[in-house]
C-alpha cells in the first residue's frame, strides 16, 4: 500500500504532459465516463496535451501533480475567476482532481486540495468552489471533508426526445430514454 511519504505533490512541468494526459484520461473514464453520457471521454487523449500546455503557461491556472517514483499518478487543476459586476469577488475553481486507485487513501487528495486552497488564497481569491456529480457521493463526501459545502444544484433536461426521469441512489435524477 502506498503511504503519504511515498507521494510527492508539486507544480506540474512540461515534461509531465504525458502523465497529465493519462491522469486526465483516468478521471474522464472513471468519473464522467460512468456518470455523464454527453461527455467525450476521448477528450484528454485528443486535446489534453494542448490544454495542459496552455494551463502551465497561464498564471491564473494551477496544475499540480502527484508523483510516485518519478511517475505522475494524479493531478489537480484549478483556475481563477476575476471579479465582475455580477460577482464582485475573485474566486477559485477546482476544475479537476484525480488520483489513481492504487494511490488513494494516503491523504494525497487532501494534500492536493490544501495546496489548491493555499494558492487560491495567495492569489487573492475569497472563495473556492468545486463541482461533483450528484451520482458520485464519495467525491461529495471527500470535498465536504475538505471544507466545501453545497451551494448550488445544476439540473439537466435532455432536449429533442421524450425522457423519463429516474431517481438515482442519492435521489439525483438523470433523464433517460
Amino acid at each position: 500500500m502506498t503511504t503519504e511519504e511515498d507521494l510527492t505533490v508539486r507544480r506540474a512541468r512540461p515534461d509531465d504532459l504525458p502523465g497529465l494526459v493519462a491522469s486526465s484520461a483516468g478521471l474522464f473514464a472513471e468519473d464522467a465516463g460512468t456518470r455523464d453520457p454527453i461527455v467525450d471521454v476521448g477528450w484528454p487523449r485528443e486535446h489534453g496535451a494542448a490544454s495542459f500546455t496552455a494551463a502551465l503557461a497561464d498564471p491564473a491556472r494551477l496544475v499540480l501533480v502527484v508523483a510516485y517514483d518519478g511517475e505522475v499518478v494524479g493531478h489537480l487543476t484549478g483556475s481563477l475567476t476575476e471579479p465582475s459586476a455580477v460577482r464582485p469577488v475573485k474566486s477559485a475553481t477546482l476544475n479537476g482532481l484525480y488520483v489513481r486507485p492504487a494511490h488513494r487513501r494516503a491523504r494525497v487528495g487532501a494534500r492536493l486540495v490544501e495546496e489548491f486552497l493555499a494558492w487560491a488564497g495567495a492569489q487573492g481569491a475569497v472563495q473556492a468552489e468545486v463541482a461533483a456529480y450528484a451520482a458520485n457521493p464519495e467525491a461529495i463526501r471527500f470535498y465536504e471533508r475538505q471544507g466545501f459545502g453545497a451551494h448550488a444544484v445544476t439540473l439537466r433536461h435532455v432536449l429533442g426526445r421524450k425522457a423519463e426521469v429516474e431517481a438515482g441512489p442519492n435521489g439525483q435524477t438523470d433523464a433517460v430514454t
